[in-house]
């Protein structure tokens, strides 16, 4: 799995419902990240190439290109120098669906467990 250097404070949220990326967006500017909001699987696409985040969280149900296939977009691009994180609303993760975010280095289930993404995270100094 991919870990994050210290040094590296750029994370892209991307998630269809506007609120649901700026709260996280918020909370993750409050503890010091640099980030960026996309609404889309392909505006991610171009704010990943203009950013250069070394984090990108990402819902998996989004309509056109969706996590899984942003996923893969995005492995194909840049391998695993991007830390890649699927934010599913999901109920029960069973080995079919643990299978399925294989390509991600996390994944989080909705609501976002703060705490615990703050570790996946670098910390801040």
């Amino acid at each position: 799995m991919n870990t994050m250097k210290s040094d590296d404070a750029r994370i892209v949220v991307v998630d269809d419902v506007a609120d649901t990326a700026e709260v996280l967006a918020m909370i993750l500017e409050t503890a010091g990240y640099e980030v960026r909001t996309a609404l889309s699987g392909e505006a991610a696409l171009e704010l990943v190439a203009e950013f250069q985040p070394l984090c990108v969280l990402m819902d998996i149900n989004m309509p056109g290109l969706g996590g899984h296939e942003l996923c893969q977009c995005l492995r194909d691009r840049y391998g695993d120098d991007l830390v890649l994180i699927a934010v599913t609303g999901a109920g029960h993760v069973d080995d079919r669906v643990g299978a399925s975010f294989a390509r991600f280095d996390h994944y989080l289930r909705k609501p976002v467990d703060i705490k615990l993404l703050r570790q996946l995270l670098p910390p801040l100094h």
